[in-house]
């Protein structure tokens, strides 16, 4: 409904307006989850999994329509700088979607601790495994906050193979389920938000919580757009059955391209989550 309300043109002259979009989806996600889901005996277990997944369902008319369109440009445009601009746009207004999630999740968060620990569970200890695994009982008892810096090798390699892999997950995802590749970043989205929540501790912290974790998780974000906008455009140029002859290079060179883009942006996510981000904010 609110996806015909806001069309594809308009985003991609105002790609600041799914902003609003994300608060949008993840109130609605989380008041579901939290007082609908609740009451339910077994899925009120997988309270963190459904606040996804219905963010996914919310989110689904949007991400298809954006990864068509793109695949549309692919046989329209031949200069590949000029077709890069365009991708762009599209990334531009997804990004926007993932900050509105994160911020309306890591609002839910702070404005219900009572709820908080069961409705994020799942993120929590997403959170813990990848942030904190050596002390992870003692990071799900104090939330996951964490004020150290760990800047060694070790830790930039375990977060840069994380990534790849989401990456790698989020590229097939979207290759072979089209669009399917967007419960991985609503996913992304809810753990970053229960992260703000978790640093944060209350609304007058909120601020310093979003920039600690989206200076990284920006650029993060954006490489798995870039995956996702790569392999989406190749699944709906196999349905369309436009690989063939020259379109086919076309198509493939443009995905490939933007793959090594997106390659190049998680490793340099990677350096800015380790190195920068805990000397700038502890």
């Amino acid at each position: 409904m609110i996806w015909r309300i806001l069309p594809l043109k308009r985003i991609e002259r105002n790609p600041w307006e799914m902003f609003y979009i994300g608060l949008i989806y993840s109130t609605i996600s989380f008041l579901l989850v939290s007082f609908f889901f609740s009451k339910d005996f077994v899925l009120d277990k997988y309270r963190g999994v459904l606040l996804s997944t219905i963010g996914l369902i919310c989110c689904f008319p949007y991400f298809y329509f954006f990864i068509k369109r793109e695949e549309g440009k692919d046989l329209e445009i031949s200069q590949e700088g000029r077709l890069i601009k365009e991708h762009t746009k599209t990334l531009k207004a997804l990004l926007w979607l993932f900050f509105g999630l994160s911020v309306g999740f890591g609002f839910w968060f702070l404005v219900s601790p009572g709820e908080a620990p069961k409705t994020f569970d799942a993120q929590i200890k997403t959170f813990c495994i990848i942030n904190k695994a050596d002390g992870y009982e003692e990071c799900l008892k104090s939330y996951g906050v964490i004020t150290g810096s760990a800047t060694n090798i070790n830790h930039l390699m375990g977060i840069l193979v994380n990534n790849i892999s989401v990456m790698i997950i989020v590229l097939f995802g979207s290759l072979f389920f089209g669009a399917g590749a967007i419960f991985i970043l609503v996913w992304n989205a809810s753990v970053v938000g229960a992260a703000i929540g978790m640093f944060s501790k209350d609304l007058m912290r909120m601020p310093i919580g979003i920039l600690r974790y989206l200076i990284h998780g920006i650029p993060e974000i954006s490489a798995y757009f870039v995956a996702a906008l790569a392999g989406g455009i190749v699944s709906v140029a196999i349905v369309r059955k436009d690989l063939k002859g020259e379109r086919m290079w076309i198509i493939l060179e443009d995905a490939i391209i933007l793959l090594i883009i997106g390659f190049l942006i998680l490793i340099a996510s990677a350096f800015i989550e380790v190195y920068v981000t805990p000397l700038i904010i502890r």
